[in-house]
């Protein structure tokens, strides 16, 4: 992975992340979700759930993965999110996570954070 370039990481890692969810017992519902000129790597759907899951993978732990997303990359996916769960129809609680995926010299490490940020409200005057 070390030598690859980063849109080729990118795809890794969402490979990794998916089957991952899979074995956990997500159904995967959407990969690589657009809308406008926000996406979301993917959704997923667990019990009563719909699950938005930003995928981050490094290839050196200089940085940490989930720093990357930051609070524009999170309204960006609560915008995203609430565009899905409007033109679907869906009656259901939603959650967002990150997943971080670190590979270095053939070792990958996975961490899930559940429930990583929560939509904020803004009031406007």
């Amino acid at each position: 992975m070390e030598h690859q370039d980063k849109s080729e990481v990118g795809k890794w890692g969402e490979e990794v992340a998916r089957k991952f969810l899979e074995k956990e017992g997500y159904v995967i519902l959407e990969t690589n979700w657009h809308s406008s000129h926000k996406e979301v790597d993917i959704i997923a759907q667990s019990n009563n759930c719909i699950v938005f899951v930003e995928v981050k993978t490094r290839t050196s732990n200089f940085i940490n993965p989930a720093d990357a997303v930051n609070k524009q990359k999170q309204k960006f996916l609560m915008y995203a999110a609430n565009y899905y769960v409007w033109s679907k129809g869906l009656d259901l609680d939603v959650r967002f996570d990150i997943i971080t995926i670190v590979a270095i010299h053939g070792k990958v490490e996975i961490e899930h954070m559940k429930n990583a940020f929560y939509p904020k409200i803004e009031y406007r005057r």
